[in-house]
């Protein structure tokens, strides 16, 4: 299996187990993007097209955008219009422009309403226009002006000259005057055409007669972001946020997870594994108070993090593993067999294996149960036991928890002579087992008895 199918199997547990709580981050998401929504209200947009005639490179284009943008348009704009409470930088916010295909410039505003945003785009874009027209008129050379007027007159004296010389000529009677006239009206038309190129080569006089694209279309929706997509925005981060901090969490934890480890930790022999059916206690981990109730609703007394419990066989082959535990425990202990069966407090698994375990030796070993806190391990001290056993749940505590232990069992003068991992697992119906359920509950008394003694 590669990296990626584990990474989508372990995305997949964590939405199988934590589907409550991952529900819960994606419902407070989504009331936060719609708070946002709140904070800033609605804004339409539209936009307003203008030409720009003849021939414009792009860096021309760019500077015409910029100039659309500029403060000498919107601060002008903003005079016409004059809406109260809008200031002109902030309107000069709410305008963009950029260049299209075929020499357009959009202009596009921005505003609480349709008819604003309508409004707003439609005198940016009049006010570019006659700005473009001014600039263009302050810039022309009046010396070249002149010479242009001059040169047109001569041209209309010069054509009226041939329409009079033309007139003058032998009307058609001979085949010279025939000649006459066609080169006179040629020459009118050559003059006529230089005349026409000459106007369209220059380039102010083009570029002067932008034009407006009609009125901008007044805006049907809201710009983005929507309300709507504030709020999905919020669920999907809020809900991504969920799994990224259980992928965080399971990356960053230091808990033991193989038997190897866990019996390094603790300084021992692993003396075997044990099953604990899937049973849902009556008030969950934690008791019945209030922090319990919730951890249960949001589904967090349920590990994300350890494989599903496998399925296991009877109730007969169970108990055969804890016989075995027993048999190698007492092949390790000298007599007479009393053993002190450490529990880390809060490992319900590592309670009911427990349990389980004094059920099976009954009094050989002699197993008397405490319960020890990992935060501050205590163990008692030593009385007439040859030894500790540890009875706890794999990927649950970490390294140094598990030397604390270790440590306070060796200052009550007890020697860590095993561990015993306890799994979940899924029973089947149960069958009649080797050993009768009424025989074995007698020894479960006297150990719940040596257990309360303990604390």
């Amino acid at each position: 299996m590669n990296d990626d199918t584990i990474r989508l199997v372990t995305i997949g547990r964590i939405v199988r187990r934590r589907w409550r709580l991952l529900t819960v981050l994606a419902l407070v998401g989504a009331l936060v993007g719609y708070g946002t929504s709140l904070l800033f209200p609605p804004r339409y947009t539209t936009s307003a097209s203008v030409l720009l005639p003849g021939a414009w490179e792009d860096r021309e284009l760019l500077t015409q955008v910029e100039i659309a943008t500029s403060s000498a348009v919107v601060d002008k704009a903003a005079d016409t219009i004059h809406w109260p409470g809008v200031g002109k930088s902030e309107l000069r916010d709410r305008v963009s422009a950029k260049a299209a295909d075929g020499n357009i410039i959009k202009i596009s505003g921005t505003a609480d309403t349709p008819e604003r945003a309508q409004q707003l785009s439609d005198q940016v874009a009049r006010q570019f226009v006659t700005f473009a027209a001014r600039v263009v008129d302050g810039n022309a050379d009046p010396e070249a002006a002149e010479q242009r007027e001059a040169l047109q007159q001569t041209v209309v004296r010069t054509s009226r000259r041939i329409t009079e010389l033309a007139d003058a000529a032998d009307p058609g009677r001979t085949v010279e005057g025939v000649q006459a006239r066609t080169e006179l009206e040629k020459l009118r038309t050559t003059l006529q055409q230089a005349m026409t190129k000459l106007d369209q080569s220059d380039p102010a006089a083009g570029r002067a007669n932008m034009v407006v694209m009609g009125p901008a279309a007044r805006p049907t929706g809201e710009a983005p972001p929507t309300r709507l997509q504030l709020v999905a925005a919020g669920t999907v981060l809020f809900f991504l946020l969920g799994v990224i901090g259980h992928l965080t969490a399971a990356r960053m934890s230091r808990r033991l997870r193989t038997q190897p480890e866990i019996a390094a930790a603790l300084g021992s022999a692993l003396l075997g594994t044990v099953d604990v059916p899937v049973e849902r206690p009556s008030h969950g981990p934690g008791g019945p108070g209030p922090r319990a109730r919730i951890r249960r609703l949001l589904g967090l007394d349920v590990r994300w993090d350890v494989p599903a419990p496998r399925v296991s066989g009877d109730e007969a082959g169970r108990q055969t593993r804890y016989r075995r535990v027993c048999a190698r425990l007492r092949d390790r202990l000298p007599s007479p067999h009393r053993v002190l069966l450490v529990v880390p407090d809060g490992d319900e698994i590592a309670r009911r294996a427990a349990r389980q375990l004094v059920v099976e030796a009954g009094s050989d070993p002699l197993l008397r149960v405490v319960e020890v806190a990992v935060s501050r391990p205590t163990v008692p001290d030593r009385d007439d036991e040859c030894g500790a056993l540890v009875v706890l749940s794999g990927g649950r505590w970490t390294e140094g928890e598990l030397e604390g232990v270790a440590e306070a069992c060796a200052d009550a003068g007890h020697e860590v002579v095993g561990v015993v991992l306890a799994g979940l697992v899924r029973a089947l119906p149960a069958r009649s087992a080797d050993r009768p359920r009424e025989a074995a509950a007698p020894v479960l008394a006297v150990g719940h008895d040596a257990k309360g003694s303990s604390r």
